[in-house]
């Protein structure tokens, strides 16, 4: 059995990672929030950045994030995702006033990022849809770590009842065992799923509040209400994903202003 670290230790630890220039911790923050951040981006943008520039944004967020993380004070209560929010905002308005500039031949310089985003902000509070993508990058990094400890079929049997929502008769035919080794399979995989949930919450929150937002949204319940609240986020967040790549599609088939970026044309390539 996994073993958890006491509470606000993994946070911690984590961030100690990112100040160290940890590749693995990155990949792992990137892996998590960066589909947040893009889809974020393409909305803030209203269809007018095309793929290139919403991939460059995007880095670019990360980017602004490695090098204000040693200003980063979980002390002062900032919400994880009010932190990267206020970064991809303001990589955003470097982007428009680069382009404001390049209309009228000059243009105001890009604003620093400071400390301020770090306090109060003027600009408006994450709403609740960017909120239930924060929640559903955590437990969908939580999904990911339990499948990679779990055995391949007791996780398929789990997939297929929770995120499925198939009966087990149906999925012991389908995978050749009984309806009793369908539920001993998804106890394995629920159990697995607890722990690395855990963790995926404290290692991406640093408030009260958002510690408790698994319990909030019935995380915290016993094995049949678990199910159900972690089969509704995913699928919630299955449909903005589906959604962020209908809109997507959408501009891309009726064009849109999207000026090359100096210096980032072959970004991520």
């Amino acid at each position: 059995m996994t073993t958890i670290a006491p509470m606000h230790q993994v946070d911690t630890s984590f961030l100690r990672r990112l100040r160290a220039r940890d590749e693995r911790a990155w990949f792992e923050l990137w892996q998590a929030f960066g589909p947040v951040v893009r889809g974020m981006l393409a909305r803030w943008g209203n269809g007018r950045l095309g793929e290139e520039t919403l991939r460059d944004l995007t880095q670019d967020t990360l980017a602004a994030l490695s090098d204000s993380i040693e200003r980063f004070d979980p002390q002062r209560g900032v919400r994880f995702s009010t932190w990267l929010l206020a970064i991809a905002r303001h990589v955003l308005g470097d982007e428009m006033d680069r382009r404001y500039a390049q209309k009228r031949g000059g243009g105001k310089r890009g604003a620093s990022l400071d400390d301020s985003w770090m306090g109060q902000s003027r600009e408006p509070a994450p709403d609740a849809e960017y909120e239930r993508r924060i929640l559903g990058a955590k437990i969908h990094a939580a999904i990911r770590a339990a499948q990679r400890r779990s055995d391949f079929v007791h996780f398929e049997a789990y997939r297929m009842r929770v995120l499925e929502s198939k009966q087990g008769r149906e999925i012991g035919l389908l995978l050749g065992v009984s309806e009793p080794t369908v539920t001993r399979h998804c106890q394995r995989v629920r159990e697995a799923l607890r722990e690395e949930l855990a963790v995926a919450i404290e290692q991406w929150s640093y408030t009260d509040d958002e510690r408790s937002e698994p319990s909030r949204a019935g995380l915290a319940a016993e094995d049949a209400g678990f199910d159900e609240a972690l089969g509704e986020i995913w699928r919630t967040q299955e449909e903005l994903v589906a959604r962020d790549l209908v809109e997507r599609s959408a501009t891309a088939r009726r064009g849109h202003d999207d000026p090359q970026r100096p210096g980032k044309a072959d970004a991520g390539h």
